[in-house]
């Protein structure tokens, strides 16, 4: 097994896979308090318009506007903090391992070692 350290990582690396993995979670999320929104309160818009309050012309527009928004706003939003929160983070990891040590890790290796052919003899 060979024993490594990570001393350093790319900044701008880590930033971009930090931002990609937090767009996928603000896709979820951003697409679960859509529907909630859209689904509840169209509904409640629907219930208010019935009892004479609220805007009755829209008809339960605005909810879904804003339901749609959210699901196209979140996702945004989680991927540049994602991608702003990742850089610092590697600023802050490559600080902290030039002071005390980077992460050490064991490795081992998955394929046989390469070894020369055999020699043909005549």
């Amino acid at each position: 097994m060979a024993e490594m350290v990570v001393r350093k990582v790319g900044i701008l690396s880590v930033a971009k896979i930090e931002g990609l993995l937090m767009f996928v979670v603000g896709l979820f999320i951003g697409v679960i308090y859509g529907l909630f929104f859209i689904i509840f309160g169209a509904g409640l818009m629907a219930a208010m318009a019935q009892r004479g309050g609220g805007e009755q012309a829209l008809g339960g527009v605005g909810p879904i506007v804003i339901g749609v928004l959210m699901m196209i706003g979140f996702p945004i939003f989680y991927g540049v903090m994602g991608f702003v929160g990742g850089a610092i983070g590697a600023l802050i990891y490559n600080i902290a391992a030039g002071v005390v040590g980077g992460i050490r890790l064991e490795l081992e290796a998955t394929t046989p070692q390469y070894g020369a052919p055999p020699q043909q003899y005549s």
